[in-house]
């Protein structure tokens, strides 16, 4: 079939005129009629009828119309792709992320990346399930930073391993202190992130290494929330150095203190990591150098030392 037949099927099936189709293309709208005409032939059935003075699609061509839009995005796809090993500073990165990596890693890494190819899009998607895979077979996601770590099908490689930090509401009698052990919280009542977050399974993880399984009396889907409510009195929690950006004395609610661990345990790595069933395209191959070249040269964001 015809493909600028089929663009021009898909433009009318959309809405747009015959006569905007031909100003657009530069082309005589009979040259688009008898394309369209041609294509109805190939079918072997009507895909428009005239209403009014538009073209609308018949049934037909409704269902045809679906597969159209699939073929013409990986036609559009395959394009791309040759665009891309011709000049990859042209081409499109798709990066997933985990939430809690979003405010410190991801805008390093972007910064300094569009810094060396700024003709090179990045299209940023953060996880909403965090134990799930963003790469692997069926997605359209290149690379993916988390801290799930190595696994079958995937490569993964460590970047940088971010400490794990106790938060503790200002009155709690421990709250004065630099560092304690996990067990020293045994008792406490716990705020943990929602089960969809890798945080929650290590944080415990982390508590029953330290002998004790943690009661959790809340919940909080961000940080923002897991915060308030430590704050407030209502538990502590567990999260990741960069979870807290600034010093303590900087944070925005002064009534949380954040405490280093002892337990060796307390750290987390986080990784890059693709698909072994798809070839990484020039574009995303460059990212990924970037982003273990800076990690390599010790060039990422340092955690924050606790106050």
């Amino acid at each position: 079939m015809d493909v600028q037949a089929l663009r021009w099927f898909q433009q009318v099936a959309d809405g747009v005129t015959v006569t905007e189709v031909s100003e657009l293309d530069m082309v005589s709208q009979p040259g688009v009629s008898r394309a369209l005409a041609r294509l109805e032939a190939e079918v072997g059935t009507p895909l428009l009828h005239r209403s009014g003075r538009v073209l609308r699609v018949t049934r037909a061509g409704a269902a045809f119309k679906r597969h159209v839009d699939a073929v013409l995005h990986h036609l559009d796809d395959g394009l791309a792709a040759v665009e891309q090993l011709i000049d990859p500073e042209t081409g499109t990165v798709t990066l997933a992320f985990q939430p809690s990596l979003g405010t410190w890693l991801v805008p390093d890494l972007v910064r300094s990346f569009r810094d060396a190819h700024p003709q090179v899009r990045l299209d940023l998607r953060t996880k909403v399930d965090e134990q799930h895979l963003a790469v692997g077979r069926g997605s359209d996601v290149d690379l993916e930073l988390s801290t799930l770590g190595p696994g079958p099908d995937r490569e993964w490689r460590a970047l940088v391993q971010e400490p794990i930090r106790a938060l503790l509401p200002l009155e709690h009698p421990l709250a004065q202190q630099v560092d304690l052990h996990l067990a020293d919280l045994a008792a406490d009542d716990f705020v943990l992130p929602v089960h969809s977050s890798l945080m929650r399974s290590q944080a415990e993880d982390l508590c029953r290494q330290a002998g004790f399984e943690p009661r959790v009396i809340l919940t909080a889907a961000d940080l923002p929330t897991l915060r308030g409510y430590v704050a407030a009195g209502l538990g502590v929690a567990l999260a990741p150095t960069h979870w807290e950006s600034a010093g303590r004395d900087q944070l925005p609610s002064t009534r949380l203190r954040v405490l280093g661990l002892r337990d060796a345990a307390a750290v987390r790595d986080i990784g890059i990591s693709w698909s072994l069933e798809r070839r990484l395209l020039p574009a995303a191959e460059l990212f990924r150098t970037h982003v273990q070249d800076r990690a390599r040269g010790g060039r990422l964001p340092r955690p924050v030392r606790v106050r």
